[in-house]
């Protein structure tokens, strides 16, 4: 398993706070889940501009920059919505990155995450046995996941390591539109960009920030 991964991110998602702000992460990232292509391009424009003018994200993205969209936690269909390669390909349009490439796929559903006990959650192992990556046409020195909403950070670990068998000498970090703060009470801003690692440790993913 890959000990580390630099990730970054924009907006904050608060489950179970109280308070207006709160109400709105939650509008956002039911948004995000709902398949709008539209507000996806809305977004990554505000990416964009993160990324120029926030001290935060100047420099996470690159010109030659390969994304790579995290499918979500069932393979994916004909005509279904994946977020994620939605976000990707709005990100690249707004010249952050080369090309975007789904060419990480699930092979076999996990549980979601939002809805099991905690308990429950799908491991980072279970995860990586999940992820297939296919034939590479493509030989990136720079790959960046995407994801529409980062928790722990399980999934983006064992996608990186998946993608790091499939590109060793890539270098490989992870975008999130949004991340949770699960632990906290309630958060005071929707826009919140960050940067920060997502480590293995004692068998499990943390998240910093």
């Amino acid at each position: 398993m890959i000990r580390v991964v630099a990730y970054a991110s924009c907006y904050v998602y608060s489950p179970a706070g109280t308070g207006a702000v709160c109400e709105r992460s939650r509008l956002l990232r039911a948004l995000l889940k709902a398949g709008d292509a539209g507000f996806m391009l809305k977004y990554a424009l505000r990416v964009h501009q993160q990324a120029t003018d926030s001290p935060l994200l100047a420099g996470f993205f690159g010109t030659t920059d390969v994304l790579v969209p995290v499918p979500g936690s069932a393979p994916s269909v004909p005509g279904g919505w994946w977020a994620a390669k939605h976000l990707a390909a709005a990100l690249v349009d707004e010249g952050l990155g080369y090309a975007a490439w789904p060419g990480l796929r699930r092979v076999r559903a996990v549980r979601k995450s939002a809805t099991a006990a905690p308990g429950e959650r799908p491991t980072v192992n279970l995860h990586y046995e999940s992820f297939f990556v296919d034939r590479p046409t493509i030989s990136p020195e720079r790959i960046v996941l995407i994801d529409d909403v980062v928790t722990k950070g399980r999934t983006l670990l064992a996608a990186a390591t998946r993608v790091h068998e499939a590109f060793p000498c890539a270098q490989i970090r992870a975008f999130a539109l949004v991340r949770t703060m699960g632990l906290i009470p309630g958060v005071r801003q929707l826009l919140d960009p960050c940067k920060g690692e997502i480590r293995w440790r004692a068998g499990d993913a943390y998240r910093t920030p």
